[in-house]
């Protein structure tokens, strides 16, 4: 069933795409989109939450709590970071930056299983050098001249990406807790009230622009729920190995859809990515198998 998260690849490089389509757009900014984003995801949940909230006793206790309290904080500051370089870059030069987010999870996820129980599943040393050479790979596709091209737009992709990072690894010690639904509907409940107090946003959008949020939304939605369950059962490394393959779909969304250029950086790198990810499949299937064995013996 490995293939669940690779849909996810998919419709997260589909929703990083049209949320670039709606930033385009002069009445859009990062803090207004983040306001009107959340809105969106909470409205599009509101109906699911009736079928699939569920939340356990444990998820009550204070320290899972605090840890709740901590992805809302790192989900805001990364949203608000990658939406505001998402306004000015375009996304094959985003992407290779804010990719490394993978990176980051795997290595913070790695640096976990020495110390936490619930990640003792994710100290496997073949699937983590998988991981770090399709990372470093989307790292040397925005190498320019021996250096990186830094800006403004792309510290802030990266500094979201490392936030990013830290929210989906925090949030495996409490997903048990809750249905996925329900989990992301309190992170976008909470995300869009504090967003709302802070921003206040008056502009009015378009009809055009509403339905691309809502259509983003579901997109984010879907994404999620698969991410969560890749984390719950093949584990964070494994999984954010699978998503690695969003910058692959995202190239080439961008070229079909926004007419943007892709070099020959990003296709060695997508090249490498894929290779990486079909090894990591090939290991992973082995060790099931072997386990299989294992227990019958």
């Amino acid at each position: 069933m490995f293939w669940i998260p690779i849909t996810g690849a998919v419709a997260e490089a589909s929703g990083m795409v049209i949320e670039k389509k709606i930033l385009k757009k002069p009445e859009i900014n990062y803090k207004n989109y983040t306001v009107y984003g959340f809105l969106a995801l909470v409205l599009l949940m509101l109906p699911l939450i009736f079928f699939f909230w569920n939340i356990k006793p444990e998820a009550y206790q204070l320290k899972n709590l605090l840890i709740l309290a901590g992805v809302i904080i790192f989900s805001i500051l990364a949203n608000i970071l990658i939406f505001y370089s998402l306004k000015r870059e375009t996304l094959t030069e985003l992407e290779p930056i804010r990719l490394m987010q993978p990176l980051f999870t795997i290595l913070i996820a790695f640096i976990f299983s020495f110390f936490f129980i619930d990640y003792a599943n994710e100290k496997n040393y073949s699937i983590l050098i998988l991981g770090l050479i399709a990372s470093f790979a989307l790292i040397g596709a925005h190498i320019k001249k021996h250096h990186f091209i830094f800006d403004k737009y792309i510290i802030a992709a990266l500094l979201g990406s490392l936030f990013f990072a830290i929210e989906m690894v925090i949030s495996k010690f409490i997903l048990s807790f809750y249905s996925s639904i329900t989990f992301y509907f309190l992170r976008c409940l909470f995300v869009f009230l504090i967003t709302l107090a802070i921003f206040q946003p008056k502009t009015k959008i378009s009809n055009s622009t509403k339905i691309l949020t809502l259509i983003a939304s579901g997109i984010w939605i879907f994404y999620r729920v698969v991410l969560y369950y890749g984390y719950l059962t093949y584990g964070v490394v494994f999984t954010t190995i699978l998503f690695i393959l969003t910058p692959v779909f995202i190239f080439l969304f961008a070229r079909i859809f926004l007419k943007e250029k892709i070099s020959l950086r990003n296709i060695i790198a997508s090249i490498i990515i894929v290779g990486c990810v079909a090894t990591a499949i090939i290991i992973q299937e082995f060790n099931l198998i072997i386990e299989i064995i294992r227990s019958l013996i």
